[in-house]
């Protein structure tokens, strides 16, 4: 069993020696610190060598009473004396609560580091962009390097694994539009302009933003956990020892997939909105799907296709950019992969989000609305 710390007092001309004994250790000091806090005459040394054991707590208890009463310390081992230095080398005082901070410039703090993470975040991604691009005229020269497995699995994973999910979410759509639609037309005794509002909007605007927004929550964030877990376990550390280069062979079978799908999944989902629209305006409107469809060639210009098919690969190249970008960011542990597959889809969201704002401005400036 331990011996439990103690003290003696001996007196002493010119200050008196305290020699203490036992194991100081975080089990067996007791009160040891606080009979030293009592200890307040001249005292010329500690005395250690009646001490047995040693730990963190019992070094830095030790220090303290000596810093306290300006005396040196005697008797200790090699061990102790260790400790003891290296506790004295961390003495200084710590906060047990933050400082102070007012509101105001906590919240411009954070919106500082927000703005300054938001623009490392887009030269990241800029710098991404110009590898994947290196990585295609590689494989331009080099033909042979070309991994159309794995192009061709990503086309199953991306795409038609992904029709189930997305012809739901847009006859669901196309149901929503054509009903609220209604409900306001119906105010003007112009129901029939419903098939003008799912028509347009479906073609132009919701198929290919909503699979935009699809394909980033299930594609990109499967990116985004693949390629970290391979940073994670090393693996793409050793394709780049035997000299195979992760951006051919991981990031840019993924970034075609993501690019040559969208256009078709866009389209895919604006035709399944439209079949939703029709099937609302049938029941709800009574108006037959021969007059729907007819109305729906008269009224949708072809350029509203265009736009949604010209969108649809630029929105794939930043969904796949961002997923395999946060990614081979990983570096720590899991928990980061986590947070960095968050970040894939919030980027690439607002991203699509913002460059179609951009669409969307310079097409009416070309005059196609």
């Amino acid at each position: 069993m331990n011996k439990a710390a103690d003290l003696v007092e001996e007196a002493r001309d010119g200050g008196g020696v305290i020699r203490l004994s036992g194991h100081l250790s975080i089990a067996c000091l007791h009160d040891l610190p606080n009979r030293l806090d009592a200890i307040s005459g001249p005292v010329e040394a500690i005395d250690l060598s009646g001490v047995d054991h040693m730990d963190t707590i019992g070094a830095w208890t030790v220090h303290r009473a000596a810093r306290r009463l300006g005396c040196g310390i005697t008797g200790a081992d090699e061990d102790a004396e260790r400790l003891i230095a290296t506790v004295s080398e961390v003495d200084e005082p710590v906060n047990i609560r933050p400082d102070y901070v007012s509101p105001w410039q906590r919240v411009v703090g954070q919106i500082g580091a927000a703005v300054m993470m938001a623009g490392e975040t887009l030269l990241g991604l800029l710098g991404f962009f110009g590898s994947t691009l290196v990585a295609t005229w590689n494989v331009i020269r080099h033909p042979s390097r070309f991994r159309i497995n794995a192009v061709v699995q990503r086309f199953e994973v991306v795409g038609v694994s992904a029709l189930g999910i997305i012809g739901l979410m847009s006859f669901l759509i196309g149901i929503v539009i054509a009903q609220q639609g209604s409900v306001q037309l119906r105010q003007f005794g112009m129901e029939m302009l419903t098939i003008n509002l799912v028509g347009r909007l479906t073609f132009r605007e919701l198929g290919v933003l909503m699979t935009a927004i699809m394909v980033a929550g299930r594609s990109g964030s499967a990116f985004a956990a693949q390629l970290g877990t391979m940073k994670l376990t090393e693996e793409i550390d050793a394709m780049r020892t035997i000299g195979v280069s992760p951006m051919e062979a991981l990031v840019l079978p993924r970034t075609l997939a993501v690019v040559v799908m969208m256009p078709l999944l866009g389209f895919y989902s604006s035709i399944v909105a439209i079949i939703g629209g029709g099937f609302l305006c049938a029941v709800s409107l009574e108006i037959p799907p021969i007059t729907f469809f007819q109305r729906l060639r008269e009224v949708v210009p072809i350029t509203d296709l265009w736009v949604g098919l010209i969108k649809a690969p630029v929105f794939g190249i930043i969904i796949a950019l961002a997923g395999c970008y946060q990614g081979m960011q990983v570096k720590a542990n899991a928990e980061e992969v986590g947070l960095r597959t968050t970040s894939a889809v919030v980027q690439a969201i607002f991203l699509v989000i913002v460059i179609d704002a951009f669409f969307a401005v310079f097409f009416t400036w070309l005059g196609w609305n």
